[in-house]
């Protein structure tokens, strides 16, 4: 580390008065900078400006040599910090990181940063904060330009979070700086970039945090793990944040969105192209990413391995034994099926359940219990 090659500097709004001396040391040294258009003009730099699309093929091209690459702020929150360290070896590189942009928006609000939640919303769906959200939640999130920031505020708005508060930051720690404030149903700002959003949630709109969602919130054709049935079958798959699920027969996602939810990676397996195009259709309206196979098991498998399997859909004794080794949940609703889960318990142990759901629905001018189909459930550890 005495002498890497390779120096990241994080800029800041301020531009060159900003820069500590040991940035200003290492671009005296450098003899090639890399730097966004905006940076560099920052610096008053001339500089190589990145190439579109983006790629780091020309700083490698100039390895041993002395180069500098800019980023915004911190350059290891959603910088070029990360990329170029995966490609680096710990001895080539250093970073001199000036404070990021929600660091700098949370000390003009006087929010503890540990307490606030903070995402490059620059390239992602709004439907990310669902996850996030809950009553008074802080959020400081980046954004695409300012009229992203009026999208965001609509979108707040939609999903009954009108109240929620809101702090719109332009050019924040630099001579431009202004920062506003509304409410999301009365949002009537015009921002330029770079522009960032802090949300101090308010409304009704939140997703519980219970499993078994609402099947109303999901798009599906009918074939859906109904709520209560799904919360027994994410109860049995115990999700843990960072583990994988392979969802097979998977119908609407709706088992692999909750477990998503809980922090979790999912490969959806559906035969039916309109019920796979739900799927999509699902994860992107919740902000989870799930990799949807167009596909029949076990003719096509996922190729990540994974830590749980759900089979809510086709559960066959070929497909099981085509299933690597991972907790298992298959959901039953025919009495074929049902003969073979009793058959595997049988011999592979595990815990077998029968679900017998029934709902009171209008029965002439009364009411009674309408059952739906009985559910055999075999979870094996």
């Amino acid at each position: 580390m005495a002498d890497p090659w390779l120096v990241i500097i994080g800029v800041g709004e301020d531009g060159l008065d900003g820069l500590p001396a040991a940035s200003r040391s290492a671009l005296d040294r450098a003899e090639t900078v890399f730097g966004a258009p905006r940076h560099l003009a920052l610096l008053g730099i001339a500089g190589q400006a990145w190439p579109v699309p983006f790629d780091i093929t020309p700083v490698l091209a100039h390895r041993g040599r002395p180069v500098v690459v800019l980023a915004s702020g911190d350059p290891f929150w959603h910088g070029v910090g990360g990329t170029l360290a995966a490609h680096l070896a710990p001895d080539e590189w250093r970073a001199l990181p000036a404070p990021s942009t929600p660091s700098l928006l949370a000390a003009r609000l006087g929010w503890r940063l540990e307490d606030v939640i903070c995402l490059g919303l620059h390239a992602t769906p709004f439907a990310r904060l669902r996850s996030v959200l809950h009553l008074g939640a802080r959020v400081i999130v980046t954004l695409r330009d300012g009229a992203a920031a009026t999208e965001l505020a609509a979108w707040l708005t939609s999903q009954g979070l009108g109240a929620s508060r809101l702090w719109l930051g332009e050019a924040i720690g630099g001579p431009r700086e202004r920062l506003r404030h509304s409410t999301a149903e009365t949002f009537e700002l015009i921002a330029s970039a770079p522009c960032i959003m802090a949300i101090e949630a308010m409304g009704t709109g939140f997703l519980p945090r219970s499993g078994g969602l609402p099947d109303s919130l999901f798009a599906h054709d009918g074939q859906i793990t109904k709520a209560p049935v799904r919360a027994m079958t994410l109860s049995a798959l115990a999700p843990r944040r960072g583990e994988h699920l392979w969802d097979i027969g998977a119908g609407s996602g709706s088992v692999a969105v909750e477990w998503c939810l809980a922090g979790g990676t999912a490969t959806a397996v559906e035969a039916r192209a309109e019920r796979a195009d739900n799927i999509r259709r699902n994860a992107q309206g919740f902000g989870v990413d799930i990799d949807v196979m167009t596909a029949t098991a076990p003719e096509c498998l996922p190729g990540r391995a994974p830590d749980a399997i759900f089979v809510g859909g086709g559960f066959s004794a070929r497909l099981f034994a085509a299933l690597p080794p991972a907790r298992l949940v298959v959901n039953a609703v025919t009495l074929e099926t049902e003969s073979l889960l009793i058959d595997l318990h049988a011999r592979h142990g595990g815990r077998l359940l029968r679900l017998d759901i029934a709902e009171v629905q209008p029965l002439g001018r009364l009411r009674g219990w309408t059952p739906s189909r009985p559910i055999t459930q075999w979870s094996l550890p």
